[in-house]
């Protein structure tokens, strides 16, 4: 790679240190900012001769300076880089997305402050707690809060003076008693601050030091037989016992602790978030990392580590990850367990990760359905290394039963979905023994001699359930049929769900989280599924048949009535006519009764004297 003498003189001159480097554009406009252990080493990897990620060649294309700073520790790299991340928003750097504005509590900056729901931090004097994940979590804990402690939830400028020159008047909450009535003198402004710290201790999930001072105040209004305040208090220790049994979910040992995990697709991170507290989950976020170079699943980690600890105002001295990071944080114990309760809790924030990436693929399947196709078949055409995207796959399953009964299934997929009124089952017509490579061949063949013979479209793409054994017994017959180079085929071994390639010995290495990955798993369980349907129902048809129905006019339905009112059909044959129509008719009883005790049935006797009568 040809590097601008300018930026190459850069290049000799930066420390081998901690630092943060940025690149710049032609305009002076930061277009990337990155992290290094050693700034000299990290950006010259970016002008590696065989350098070629296409994002970061755009980004190289557009470099005209690089600025850089030096900074003590690997975590203070992070922090400035993150910092500059969110100042900046680089061209070229991870976007950091989160997946919805949370509802926050706030407690005001007044004289009697008021706690109260809001999604925007506004007020820079005012205190926040959260995010919350759901308007419903935030609620049922303002709510429980508010109706221990009798918070006020006017907008009135509660201050001293307003107070002692009697301005307002109580409202209908202090005579429904859902107020102190603060505003009438009612309540000291230390007693209601000591309700704001006990709230404040709620919300930040002590609820252990709550409860044990209720408790202790319950006593003592007991001890001095005030019986109706004792109650009181005994409802609100009730309550927050209530909600604490629905909060705690692992040891309360656990406590002040921040929990994350994290899980990728080919275009971005999706991270979940949680902060422990006495053994309660107390705050819980998710967010979306979208890739821009050539990230790992690492750094994407410690980005969201850093933006969502800064966005929370976490101070937890304690981090659960999934894997270890090379990065020392100070002050900050890093965890990754094996076994226990922490682990419990890793294995739950990977739920909640998965099923977000989940919910967010779906969400942009459903906002942009068209984009997302052509985006999805053009992926699976650039990792199978396909001549066109695949908008029209086909894929075969063989299916028996220790060689009885044995099919094959076809299911065809069209822009990547399930098109079931073009699935197909085949039953096997020149293998009469188990063998998995001649039943391929035979159903390939069988599928494509009759598409070639009516001149119909063939698939972009066939997909066959097996390893090398199964794709070249398929390759055979294509090339047989003379169209081996028409369609792209490949095969999926179930062992290690790996992809093989005709008179290919090396699988073809494919990300295992990928959407490619996933289409051809969802295509080989389709066909396998479709293939054990037909296969059981063809299977207890032969099952349900017996010497009955060979009589003409007796079915499955009649045959088993009569087994299940005769039990066998030796009993059958020694049954009288009145008997036999009792349970099944006339018509049927007299076919039934003469078929045993003559071999024949009316019909065939009818036939048998009409045609003697002919031949007279």
């Amino acid at each position: 790679m040809r590097i601008n003498p300018y930026i190459e003189s850069i290049l000799e001159r930066l420390p081998e240190k901690n630092g943060v480097y940025r690149y710049l554009d032609k305009d002076g406009t930061i277009i990337y900012v990155g992290k290094a252990k050693n700034l000299k080493r990290r950006v010259a990897s970016y002008f590696q001769k065989d350098q070629d990620h296409p994002r970061i060649l755009l980004l190289l294309r557009h470099l005209a300076d690089i600025e850089f700073t030096i900074v003590d520790t690997e975590y203070d790299a992070l922090l400035l880089e993150n910092n500059l991340i969110k100042e900046y928003q680089p061209k070229y750097n991870v976007q950091l997305k989160d997946d919805k504005t949370y509802p926050w509590l706030c407690l005001s900056n007044e004289f009697f402050p008021r706690l109260y729901a809001t999604r925007r931090k506004t007020d820079e004097k005012a205190r926040y707690f959260g995010p919350y994940p759901s308007v419903k979590i935030m609620k049922t804990i303002l709510d429980m809060v508010s109706e221990i402690y009798l918070l006020r939830d006017c907008k009135l400028n509660l201050t001293e003076a307003n107070i002692n020159a009697k301005k307002y008047k109580a409202c209908l909450n202090y005579h429904i008693k859902k107020c102190m009535g603060v505003c009438v003198g009612k309540q000291s402004h230390e007693g209601y601050m000591d309700n704001i710290q006990q709230a404040i201790n709620i919300i930040q999930g002590n609820t252990a030091l709550v409860l044990n001072t209720l408790r202790k105040q319950m006593m003592t209004y007991a001890d001095e037989m005030a019986f109706e305040k004792a109650h009181e208090v005994k409802m609100k220790i009730l309550s927050l016992e209530k909600y604490q049994a629905k909060s705690t979910i692992v040891n309360s040992t656990i406590s002040n602790v921040d929990v994350f995990n994290i899980v990728e697709d080919m275009a971005a991170a999706y991270v979940c978030y949680f902060h422990v507290v006495n053994g309660s989950i107390i705050k819980t976020q998710a967010l979306t990392i979208k890739y821009q170079l050539n990230e790992t699943i690492v750094e994407a980690l410690l980005y969201a580590i850093i933006e969502l600890r800064k966005t929370t105002n976490s101070m937890a001295h304690e981090i659960i990850v999934p894997f270890a990071l090379d990065c020392d944080m100070r002050g900050i114990k890093i965890t990754v367990p094996k076994r226990n309760e922490k682990e419990k809790l890793l294995v739950l924030a990977l739920r909640n990760a998965t099923a977000y990436m989940f919910e967010m693929q779906k969400q942009k399947e459903f906002s942009n359905p068209e984009s997302h196709r052509k985006q999805l078949l053009t992926t699976i055409q650039n990792d199978l290394n396909l001549p066109r995207p695949p908008a029209y796959i086909e894929c075969f399953d063989n299916s028996n039963i220790q060689g009885s009964y044995p099919v094959a299934a076809m299911v065809c997929f069209r822009g990547g979905k399930p098109s079931k009124k073009e699935y197909r089952i085949f039953n096997i017509q020149t293998v009469d023994k188990p063998d998995d490579f001649a039943t391929m061949k035979e159903v390939i063949k069988r599928r494509y001699g009759r598409l070639l013979k009516e001149e119909s479209p063939f698939p972009d793409l066939i997909v066959v359930d097996g390893g090398k054994g199964q794709i070249s017994a398929a390759y055979s017959a294509l090339e047989e049929l003379g169209i081996e180079n028409k369609i792209s085929l490949i095969g999926i071994a179930k062992r290690l769900e790996e992809i093989y390639r005709p008179n290919d010995t090396v699988p073809l290495f494919i990300n295992k989280k990928s959407e490619t990955q996933r289409v051809i798993q969802h295509l080989r369980d389709e066909a396998h599924r479709f293939g054990i349907m037909h296969h059981r129902q063809r299977r207890d048809k032969s099952m349900t048949q017996t010497e009955l129905t060979c009589i003409k006019g007796i079915g499955s339905m009649t045959a088993e009535k009569l087994l299940s009112e005769f039990r066998s059909v030796n009993t059958i044959k020694k049954t009288s006519l009145e008997d036999l129509s009792f349970v099944i008719g006339k018509d049927r009883a007299i076919a039934v009764y003469n078929y045993y005790q003559t071999g024949k049935t009316s019909e065939e006797k009818e036939e048998k004297e009409e045609k003697e009568n002919l031949d007279t």
